[in-house]
């Protein structure tokens, strides 16, 4: 009985984070409320706050979610072995690949990289892990002599930035300029464009 308990809260768990990340990608932080996650649930305010105590903690945990997945995700598009830079286009990939497939992610992501809320400690522990497997292979590049020397983060603002972007404001340009960021040639498209602008600012 206990298991069954515990499965059903677990699942409980999970339709209120789904329901939580399409509502803040949505409305923002600011905008949202825990009536509206509710209400996508079709459950009551009282048993959000059961597992979660307010709306930040919520959002905290939507966004660690988001890095979870996003990291599982792109360690399966990495091949061992290669060089820095096949690597690194590798890691690009698999973060364009996951934010075209999760754009409500992409949308989170590009508010809580302008600070729209006001814990900012959650977002510097939630991407650590993603911050430094960035650096490992730019370092590790950079020590072989395959990339030029650069700052890590500004290379990631210059090169990662941009998909962000690409997946989260597509439809925010116009009715003559928007496109579907998951159409196959769209998305073919930016990439041969992100791995030629890799290159051309790693190459020493």
């Amino acid at each position: 009985m206990q298991a069954k308990t515990s499965r059903r809260g677990e699942q409980t768990r999970e339709r209120i984070l789904d329901a939580a990340e399409q509502v803040f990608a949505e409305k923002d932080y600011s905008a949202a409320r825990l009536e509206d996650v509710a209400q996508a649930v079709g459950i009551k305010r009282a048993s959000i706050v059961y597992y979660y105590a307010g709306k930040q903690e919520l959002y905290d945990a939507v966004e660690e979610r988001i890095f979870t997945a996003m990291s599982s995700h792109t360690q399966g598009t990495q091949r061992p072995g290669e060089n820095a830079i096949n690597q690194l286009l590798d890691l690009l990939d698999g973060w364009l690949d996951f934010l075209v497939a999760r754009p409500t992610a992409a949308r989170i992501l590009l508010r809580t990289s302008s600070n729209s809320y006001s814990d900012s400690r959650a977002p510097i522990r939630n991407s650590a892990g993603a911050l430094t497997a960035w650096e490992e292979i730019i370092r590790r590049g950079q020590a072989s002599g395959e990339f030029a020397e650069a700052s890590p983060m500004h290379l990631l603002h210059l090169l990662g930035a941009g998909f962000i972007y690409y997946t989260a404001t597509a439809q925010l340009l116009g009715d003559e300029r928007n496109y579907d960021p998951a159409n196959p040639v769209e998305l073919e498209a930016f990439r041969t464009l992100m791995h030629r602008s890799a290159k051309a600012l790693l190459t020493p």
